[in-house]
């Protein structure tokens, strides 16, 4: 469905550049790449209008595309999810996009960064285009009941969607409904009462996912729509942010059971790598996706998110920029012990992955060489990784993101060749997955930790971990690789000391609920590791007992005596009830509150 999401209407963003000044709310606009209400009439323009809201997925927002990029936005949540948790450093060199700095260092204003405006900015844009598909909607005379209900249950799904980043970035996000609108000049929207205590907002999000599940079908005319089965992933996975397990749970056990991708397949595990690789991509592993594509006329509906996050250096993929480097933290969770499994307590003790001064010989689990390019590791058919490909090895460490590159035989095919900006070759059709069947997996065994089985826990987790101990997925240093099937002709010298096992049957219940409660959050990191979820999970696990401090402040503790960001910023520090949430931007809030009115309330913590 992507692949025409910003061209079918082109008319509709000439003059819509985006504003990034303080003089108008970005709530005092019309929706950006939207036509205006009074000119649909019909099914086809009311569609157009929807995919407009699909089309803000990516993170980027109308022809910024074309003309700059909105880094702080990206869909994937490359910047909140990994550099500002443990998974990844900034990259790049110490002084180039100074944002991320203040983010990393957990030390980031309400008025200091203009990447938290943006991510803002995009997330009302995707909130007022799916309004706007509902205001619109009543009112086209040739759409069928039938038709109606799918079209609202797309443009709520949506709106959830844009809600639910709002409410993990930023908490004190405020719900905009479809009766908010530059017309009737209600603009100041309010994330406080009357009292000044601030408004929850999950309970919208719910109403409108709940609203999408009654009247979405599973099967969709494009694979990139959303479907019931994917409105009842999100709503599982908003109880699973509010720590409903026993609401969560029956929604992620009928999903195993019967859940199906929007094309018809019921969702499975499939070869891991095939979630990251173009050719293979909407496979029955994804249940919701950002629907990327290169190379049809339209420049702008590639992954633009990542487009900072390729390898940098000679005969690197996309030649720029070298930024969200994985962290020697994350590649160190990758060691196993003598049985293949993981080391849930001294995985960041002794030796070093890939550190030549204290090198680590030990096993290691093989998702860390899909998951991270490693100096002397293929990288696809790129040939070895190299540390030539990082831009500052002082601050970098020695390892390249990996999930979101193309591999050298799909140049040109799956990367695009338009040049609608300085650095066409870091553009792909990859697409973004926010949610695989492998989340919905790993919910449910943390629901069966916290209200269920331990056993049950256990077999969930061991699905994880089969799929990843079955070496026709592996990486080999022997063959060539086939970007056909994300594997390689020749199997028989693995890459590395791969060894990774299931936990041997009773394991989680012999050792205990915080045993298994630990065993599934280690998996969970494995698995989604450098997909932006890190910083999210840590947010929801912490629930207010400063665990998510601890162990940030652990790792930056220990990173900075290492070659990464920390070695240059050896004094920053996390804060516990503040850096679990990022600042309101100052901008917004004096706009909202200019007449006096105290509409827009700061979080705690931030001035």
């Amino acid at each position: 469905m992507k692949t025409k999401y910003k061209i079918i209407l082109p008319f509709c963003f000439i003059g819509l550049i985006i504003i990034y000044g303080c003089k108008k709310s970005f709530l005092d606009k019309q929706p950006l790449g939207s036509l205006s209400a009074e000119n649909v009439t019909s099914l086809t323009g009311v569609q157009g209008l929807l995919i407009g809201a699909y089309s803000v997925l990516d993170g980027e927002i109308g022809l910024a595309n074309s003309v700059g990029f909105a880094y702080g936005s990206a869909g994937s949540n490359w910047v909140y999810g990994s550099v500002c948790a443990d998974d990844s450093y900034k990259g790049s060199t110490p002084t180039d996009q100074p944002d991320l700095v203040l983010l990393q260092t957990w030390s980031v204003s309400s008025a200091n960064t203009s990447y938290v405006q943006q991510k803002w900015q995009m997330l009302f844009d995707g909130i007022q285009r799916s309004n706007e598909v509902l205001r619109v909607l009543p009112n086209v005379k040739d759409v069928s009941d039938a038709d109606g209900k799918v079209i609202a249950g797309e443009a709520r799904f949506l709106r959830a969607f844009y809600h639910f980043g709002g409410k993990i970035v930023f908490n004190n996000f405020p719900y905009v409904d479809e009766s908010i609108s530059v017309a009737n000049n209600n603009l100041n929207v309010p994330n406080v009462d009357k009292s000044g205590k601030f408004i929850d907002i999950w309970p919208n999000i719910e109403t409108d996912l709940k609203f999408a599940i009654d009247n979405l079908p599973e099967v969709q005319p494009q694979r990139g729509r959303a479907n019931k089965s994917a409105a009842k992933a999100f709503l599982a996975k908003v109880y699973m942010f509010e720590h409903r397990y026993a609401d969560a749970k029956p929604l992620l056990d009928q999903l195993i059971s019967s859940g199906q991708t929007a094309g018809g397949q019921k969702y499975a595990l499939v070869n891991f790598e095939d979630n990251f690789n173009a050719a293979t991509k909407n496979s029955a592993e994804s249940v919701f996706a950002y629907q990327a594509s290169v190379n049809d006329g339209s420049q702008l509906n590639g992954n633009y998110g990542d487009v900072l996050n390729f390898p940098n250096g000679p005969g690197a993929p996309g030649g720029c920029c070298g930024f969200n480097n994985p962290s020697f933290n994350l590649a160190n969770a990758f060691k196993t012990d003598a049985n293949g499994l993981p080391l849930l307590d001294t995985w960041n003790n002794g030796n070093v992955v890939s550190d030549s001064s204290n090198l680590y010989t030990g096993n290691l689990d093989p998702r860390i060489d899909w998951t991270m390019g490693r100096p002397g590791v293929p990288y696809f058919d790129w040939g070895p990784d190299s540390k030539q490909w990082i831009r500052d090895p002082a601050t970098n460490g020695v390892f390249s993101p990996k999930k979101n590159v193309y591999a050298k035989s799909q140049a040109g095919t799956y990367s695009s060749t338009e040049t609608a900006f300085w650095g066409a070759t870091s553009i792909d059709a990859n697409n973004v997955n926010f949610i695989r069947f492998a989340d919905i997996i790993l919910w449910d065994a943390e629901c069966e930790v916290e209200i269920g089985s331990l056993n049950q826990a256990e077999v969930y987790v061991n699905q994880i971990r089969n799929r990843a101990a079955d070496p026709a997925g592996w990486v080999y240093a022997s063959g060539s690789y086939n970007a056909g099937n994300s594997k390689y002709s020749s199997q028989t010298k693995p890459a590395d000391k791969y060894k990774v096992s299931a936990y041997p049957t009773g394991t989680f219940t012999t050792q205990g609920q915080a045993y298994a409660r630990k065993a599934v959050q280690f998996e969970r990191r494995l698995e989604l590791a450098m997909e932006g979820h890190r910083f999210f999970d840590l947010q929801r696990w912490d629930n207010g007992t400063g665990t998510m401090a601890q162990i940030l402040n652990t790792y930056q503790q220990v990173e900075k005596n290492r070659n990464s960001f920390y070695y240059t910023n050896p004094t920053a520090q996390f804060h516990k009830g503040i850096n679990e949430y990022f600042p309101i931007p100052q901008k917004q809030i004096d706009v909202e509150n200019s007449t006096g009115q105290v509409n827009l309330k700061q979080n705690p913590g931030y001035n």
